[in-house]
């Protein structure tokens, strides 16, 4: 028995898809209705990464969304802002220049979305982001090596990545949507944390099948698994295709009862959003506000 199934070993997980399907949905139905309020819809929005990761963003836009950001106070006084922004990489410098506000700059990289390309360019583009103002790197872990069993190879790549980075906080994507079954996105959970990931995420929006309940479900019994028995608090994020109110109490609620009251902060538990921000402040305001 190699190493990795040694460490598989040690985390067992042996639920069916119809099995998390059902877990899942038995957590969100007994306990929504008591999360989906005024003072939650504060929380998730103050748990936001504010993305923009278009092929078509320009200094201008990020620039804007920066400012926007700025004097959200101005106009929202009552209501806590947005944890981080999230650019891409040549975008970093001028997120940097133009944030007054003390939150994260957080930036994708080594190869995102995909993570088809040489491991010395993600290391690379992670470490040049870093240098330009990135305090969180967002990575995409290697699906199709994971997918052969390439577990060591997954290993190697998000360690070298980690120690590029240094004190930057680095998300491991996962990309649940094309990890085929609860089995794998399990392994993934673990492997990455293994590896050295601050966070793991589920998605990067950018293919049909992005954070679902059930996926959450998975990260955040492995996350837990993991800190029961290592003691260590890996951080989650859902990202990809939450866009609602509704959307982000279903993740708050299933973080809440499968990792506690610890986790529900904005440096434990982030939403992966373009769209949320709005959505939220409309629910929290009470009339369409579409102000980022």
């Amino acid at each position: 028995m190699d190493k990795f199934e040694q460490l598989f070993a040690q985390y067992p997980f042996t639920m069916t898809d119809e099995e998390v399907k059902a877990a899942t949905a038995r957590i969100i139905a007994d306990h929504f209705d008591e999360n989906n309020n005024a003072e939650v819809w504060k929380q998730c929005l103050n748990q936001i990464d504010l993305t923009t990761l278009n092929g078509d963003d320009t200094t201008e836009k990020v620039a804007h969304m920066a400012r926007c950001v700025n004097v959200f106070k101005q106009h929202f006084p009552d209501i806590p802002n947005v944890a981080a922004m999230c650019v891409y990489p040549a975008l970093v410098e001028t997120a940097r220049e133009n944030l007054t506000e003390p939150i994260g700059i957080a930036a994708v990289a080594a190869g995102f979305p995909a993570s088809q390309t040489f491991i010395e360019v993600k290391v690379a583009e992670a470490a040049m982001a870093v240098a330009a103002g990135a305090t969180e790197i967002d990575i995409v872990i290697s699906i199709g090596k994971l997918l052969e069993g390439k577990y060591q190879e997954v290993f190697d790549e998000i360690s070298e990545i980690k120690h590029a980075i240094r004190d930057a906080h680095l998300k491991v994507i996962l990309e649940t949507g094309a990890l085929r079954n609860v089995q794998n996105i399990y392994r993934a959970s673990i492997l990455a944390m293994a590896a050295g990931a601050d966070f793991i995420k589920t998605s990067t929006g950018k293919i049909a099948v992005n954070a679902t309940p059930e996926a959450t479900y998975v990260m955040c019994t492995a996350i837990r698994d993991w800190h029961e028995k290592t003691g260590q608090k890996v951080c989650y994020k859902p990202a990809g295709g939450v866009s609602t109110t509704e959307e982000a109490v279903q993740h708050y609620t299933l973080v809440k009862e499968l990792l506690g009251q610890d986790w529900l902060n904005n440096r434990s538990f982030r939403f992966g959003a373009s769209r949320l921000a709005n959505n939220l402040l409309t629910s929290i305001v009470g009339q369409e506000t579409k102000y980022f």
